[in-house]
């Protein structure tokens, strides 16, 4: 079993996540590979509040990899490649993922990390989605929705540390309007700022943007 890896990062619960379970697993992380789009829309990339992920890697004291990104459907992917092979030149023998449902993204990953000898690990693929959401904050994460665009959603959550009734009325949200709770269709991104593995805990501040009738932003200014 390959059991040193480098993380695809993005600063988000799902990332993070997959890194405390291949921890707890008896792997060894060799590095963070962060990748910043360069335009909102990217197919492969979280783009919110992706520089700021620096101040993670320094709490989780992992090395990470940082790729500036086009944010191009083709270009993306060849970024990728290269930061996946920077990482397996550091010894990663595997890739971690955090993808939960999109079947794009694990594919592409899948077969870029194929081509370089790595293997893939993906702990969250089709978890369920609920009983996830309520597990982040049973094991102690905290996380930031720091943008939110799902008609329904509650966006009195933007910007604000996700508490156990907060991840209940979404899921009530979710069922109600339709939006998947865990946000793995992009309906919300997230920003954790304490985690099990975190040295210690981020304080963050930010400014909330409201940007159309259903799409709101935390935009991060600062972390102490």
């Amino acid at each position: 079993m390959s059991r040193k890896l480098c993380s695809l990062f993005s600063g988000g619960k799902d990332s993070t996540y997959a890194i405390h379970w291949a921890l707890l697993h008896g792997f060894k992380m060799e590095c963070l590979i962060t990748i910043l789009p360069g335009r909102r829309d990217s197919w492969m990339f979280q783009y919110q509040n992706v520089r700021f992920t620096k101040y993670q890697a320094q709490v989780l004291n992992i090395p990470q990899i940082f790729v500036e990104s086009s944010g191009e459907r083709d270009k993306e992917l060849q970024d990728l490649r290269m930061a996946l092979r920077e990482g397996r030149d550091l010894g990663a023998e595997g890739i971690l993922t955090g993808a939960l449902l999109s079947d794009y993204q694990r594919m592409n990953i899948n077969l870029i990390a194929h081509d370089l000898g790595l293997k893939t690990y993906s702990p969250l693929w089709r978890k369920d989605q609920e009983r996830y959401m309520r597990e982040l904050i049973r094991y102690g994460f905290e996380f930031i929705i720091t943008s939110a665009s799902a008609y329904g959603f509650p966006f009195e959550l933007v910007g604000k540390v996700v508490t156990q009734t907060d991840v209940e009325k979404i899921i009530s949200r979710a069922k109600a309007f339709g939006f998947n709770p865990a946000f793995e269709g992009g309906e919300a991104e997230t920003f954790v700022v304490s985690a099990p593995l975190f040295q210690r805990r981020l304080n963050v501040e930010g400014e909330i943007h409201r940007l159309g009738e259903f799409e709101w932003e935390y935009r991060i200014t600062r972390i102490l």
